[in-house]
């Protein structure tokens, strides 16, 4: 059902969606103030372009024992200069798809799934793209540690 859906995807907007992803992610290497943005950019190109199977997941939540509190500052510190220069674009984008492929019936689930990728457009640094079993894993086992 995942590589029906992901096909989907890639022929009713995710291929452009991509390809805007990918622009983003030369565009962030191409000016260097912005180079430390070009690993999410990269993760999130990957998630536009197979949505289905793959989840983006914060660093946080993955690696639980590295976390930082500089490295945290300078990740929102990133994702400000992210959202100005490339998040809200990409957001609009993702959103708009989304709201075409919604009015055909067939396009629902692809739709939905934009929206789920705009909101990560606006804030996407600290994300890594894993598949939905290692996201699910993850979050289980941040909730015992959290628990016990």
């Amino acid at each position: 059902m995942r590589t029906v859906l992901n096909v989907l995807n890639f022929f009713l907007g995710g291929f452009f969606l991509t390809l805007c992803w990918l622009f983003a992610t030369v565009a962030s290497i191409v000016f260097v103030f912005t180079l430390p943005l070009t690993r999410s950019c990269w993760e999130i190109t990957k998630l536009s372009l197979l949505p289905y199977g793959n989840e983006a997941v914060h660093v946080d939540a993955l690696y639980p024992d590295r976390k930082n509190a500089l490295l945290n500052t300078s990740g929102s510190l990133l994702n400000i200069i992210w959202l100005i220069f490339f998040g809200w674009w990409l957001c609009i984008l993702h959103v708009l798809t989304g709201i075409a492929q919604c009015l055909t019936l067939i396009g629902i689930p692809v739709g939905i799934a934009h929206f789920k990728i705009a909101a990560i457009a606006l804030w996407p640094v600290g994300r890594r793209v894993v598949s939905v079993e290692v996201a699910q894993a993850a979050r289980e086992a941040n909730a015992r540690s959290r628990f016990n």
